[in-house]
C-alpha cells in the first residue's frame, strides 16, 4: 500500500475522541478500533464531499479495508484527527485513503478501503454515478483523484 503520509494531500479531516473503552490492556488504542475511526470519518467525509448523497437511495459496499499501524495511539494525545480522501475511482469502485495523526502531524496509522457502488433493489453492483464522480472530483485537490477505467 502506497500512501503519501502528508496532511497537505488531504482536504478533509475529522477530530477523533479516543475513549477509555477504545484502549487495550497496554493502554493504547486497540487495533480493531482504528477501523471504527475510519468508518466515522468516512461517513462525515462522504456527507461533505458529496452533498447530494442520499443514504437511503445511494449505497456502496465496503469490500476491502487495510490498516497499517505506525505508532501507538493513546488517550489524551493532542489533536487526534482522521484524514480522509478519495485516492482512485474506477467504473464501479473507489478507493479511500485514511491517516490518523496527532499534534503537529505525528502519523500513527495509515489505511485504505475499497467501496463498490451497489443497487439495493436489484442487489447488483452499479457504475459510480456521474454526479458522485463530479462532486468528489470538485471537492478533492485538483488532479489528486486517479481515474481508472
Amino acid at each position: 500500500m502506497h500512501i503519501n503520509i502528508n496532511p497537505e494531500n488531504f482536504t478533509f479531516s475529522e477530530n477523533i475522541q479516543v475513549r477509555w473503552t477504545d484502549l487495550d490492556p497496554l493502554a493504547h488504542v486497540n487495533n480493531s478500533i482504528y477501523i471504527q475511526y475510519f468508518e466515522i470519518a468516512r461517513g462525515r467525509y462522504m456527507l461533505e464531499a458529496a452533498p447530494s448523497w442520499d443514504w437511503h437511495k445511494d449505497m456502496f459496499l465496503l469490500v476491502n479495508v487495510n490498516c497499517n499501524y505506525i505508532k501507538e495511539l493513546k488517550i489524551g494525545m493532542p489533536e487526534t484527527k482522521c484524514w480522509v480522501r478519495t485516492k482512485e475511482m474506477g467504473n464501479k469502485s473507489f478507493i479511500i485513503e485514511y491517516m490518523i495523526t496527532t499534534g503537529k502531524g505525528t502519523v500513527h496509522t495509515i489505511g485504505t478501503s475499497t467501496q463498490v457502488m451497489f443497487d439495493t433493489k436489484t442487489k447488483t453492483t452499479i457504475e459510480i454515478p456521474d454526479w458522485l464522480r463530479k462532486e468528489i472530483n470538485n471537492y478533492e485537490k485538483d488532479g489528486s483523484v486517479v481515474i481508472k477505467s
